[in-house]
């Protein structure tokens, strides 16, 4: 509890609740040690006076380095005088700051941490629904960096050495566009297909053929007069000769 703050009982049953369930939560990674209600177990110190906040996160090592603060507030503890002297004070830390506030009363936080420069690693909000607390949250901001040990040499910034340069190699000119290929002339018209011309010798060769057996009959025609003349001829003969023999 804030040594400038008196909390309502019904708030501060509340608070001491929140931290209880914050702690089983970040048990899972930490050491974590609480000071809930009036109790003073675990300061953190930053200057002359200790601070004890609502949660310490310390690590697992046996140095117990302190890793994180979380601060709960309640709705009547979420004032400027409050974020003065408790929350300036504990983002100070050589760790980050986490800081719960109810749903209500989100607004009001943002506002103090900016106004005051509060840096605040990550800003929760919790709402009681029934019997269940649900953590919701708001803000995630990178914690604050490492500050050097007093009378430690501060690291001095040495110049890049200077890089050869190397010359740039010549553009090379933009690629011609060769000429377009000649077009080609048409091709010249095939002629008949060798079906078409076979069928077209084929008829003149039928007709052949067919004049061919007509001419055979009259060849025969004719050859039959020749016979029929030797025989007209042949009796011509035998009949002049019968005569001949007749006159003798």
């Amino acid at each position: 509890m804030s040594p400038i703050l008196v909390r309502p009982v019904r708030e501060q049953l509340e608070h001491d609740r929140v931290i209880r369930l914050l702690q089983a939560k970040y048990k899972r990674k930490f050491e974590v040690a609480i000071n809930p209600g009036n109790e003073q177990t675990t300061p953190v110190s930053n200057g002359p006076s200790p601070w004890y906040p609502d949660l310490v996160l310390q690590s697992a090592e046996r140095g117990r380095k302190l890793l994180g603060v979380v601060e709960v507030e309640t709705a009547e503890s979420v004032n400027n005088l409050e974020a003065m002297s408790q929350w300036a004070a504990l983002s100070k830390q050589r760790a980050p700051f986490h800081l719960y506030v109810p749903t209500t009363s989100i607004d009001t936080a943002r506002r103090l941490c900016t106004d005051l420069a509060i840096p605040v690693a990550e800003l929760w909000a919790y709402q009681t629904i029934g019997d269940q607390i649900r953590f919701t949250l708001v803000q995630r901001t990178q914690g604050p960096e490492p500050q050097p040990r007093p009378g430690a040499a501060e690291p001095v910034a040495r110049p890049a050495a200077p890089s050869a340069e190397r010359p740039s190699a010549p553009a090379r000119p933009a690629a011609t566009t060769r000429p377009a290929a000649a077009a080609r002339p048409a091709a010249a018209a095939r002629p008949a297909t060798p079906r078409a011309s076979a069928g077209a010798r084929a008829r003149p060769a039928r007709r052949a053929t067919a004049a061919t057996t007509r001419r055979k009959p009259a060849v025969k025609a004719k050859a039959v007069p020749r016979r029929g003349a030797a025989a007209k001829s042949s009796g011509r003969k035998s009949a002049s000769g019968s005569r001949a023999q007749k006159r003798r």
